[in-house]
């Protein structure tokens, strides 16, 4: 099975207690695909500069992301640039240059338009809804969203909530584009805006899930080791998509075990700078970590 995601190919410079690391590989799309490729094959759509380093393009393809949709423009790549001190839970934005994703119109191979699962990562809403408008008749769509996008085009995030299934949030967004202090009551408004099934991360606290046929809830996988949390969400997002995409259904069952796995990608994510350890993750390494996991949490 094939899954199809649209998001940011980035630069990052990072600064956390741990060290500085400048120009990694990163992007909502890029962080996707690492968990995601471990479930299914991953279709990446994304615009890129024309200082991209060629070592990235050759990394995502010997880890078996498809980039035929993914476009060199005219211009500086997408470059963020953040810090993280105390808990690591949120990131100082220092400095962040849009380059071509400013400009970009996403385009997607004739061949890929059938793909039937699809994510859109974090970006524009109006590049998200393009993008989905040129795709045929999916079976399942999952969006993610940030700060930036519900307080600057609310009206283009709304509409598009309308269209798909998934609607994934971190605890701020919630509130933020719901004005629902509670969670639970969010997470109800979220879903009168049009997604049948809500997620909400809540950092080191976990995740809720939301649907009007059953709510849960797990904890994040407990860990002493946080490096670099920068990416999680969007690793998270591949391992639930993925596995979903694999499953080729969302009953209860495909979703607990989805957001499980989910949460087991994000907790390698932020074990190490970057990619460097979802790079070298296999699904056995998944397995295994599931397995105390579920030890964990067990009543």
């Amino acid at each position: 099975m094939s899954i199809l995601v649209l998001g940011t190919v980035a630069l990052d410079t990072v600064k956390t207690p741990y060290g500085v690391k400048k120009h990694m590989l990163g992007g909502s799309a890029a962080h996707f695909a690492m968990s995601a490729r471990l479930f299914a094959k991953v279709n990446l759509v994304a615009i890129v500069g024309e200082d991209f380093p060629l070592r990235h393009i050759e990394f995502l393809k010997r880890k078996g992301v498809i980039l035929t949709s993914l476009i060199k423009g005219k211009g500086k790549t997408f470059k963020w640039e953040g810090e993280y001190q105390g808990d690591l839970n949120t990131a100082l934005t220092l400095n962040t240059e849009l380059g071509v994703l400013s400009a970009f119109k996403p385009v997607v191979a004739e061949s890929q338009k059938d793909i039937k699962y699809i994510f859109l990562a974090n970006v524009d809403p109006d590049i998200q809804n393009h993008l989905l408008s040129s795709m045929r008749s999916p079976d399942l769509v999952g969006l993610d969203s940030m700060n930036f996008w519900i307080n600057n085009k609310r009206k283009s995030l709304l509409k598009l909530l309308k269209k798909v299934d998934i609607y994934v949030a971190n605890d701020q967004e919630a509130r933020s584009l719901t004005e629902e202090p509670n969670l639970i009551k969010a997470a109800k408004q979220l879903r009168r805006f049009g997604p049948e099934m809500i997620l909400i991360k809540k950092g080191e606290h976990g995740v809720l899930f939301y649907s009007d046929d059953f709510i849960f809830s797990i904890p994040a996988y407990p860990t002493d080791c946080v490096v670099d949390p920068t990416g999680a969400g969007d690793t998270f997002a591949g391992g639930f998509m993925g596995y979903l995409t694999r499953a080729r259904r969302t009953d209860a069952s495909a979703l607990r075990k989805a957001i499980a796995y989910g949460t087991i990608c994000a907790s390698f994510n932020v074990e190490g700078f970057g990619m460097n350890r979802t790079a070298r993750l296999r699904l056995s390494d998944l397995e295994g970590r599931l397995k105390k996991f579920k030890s964990f949490i067990s009543i």
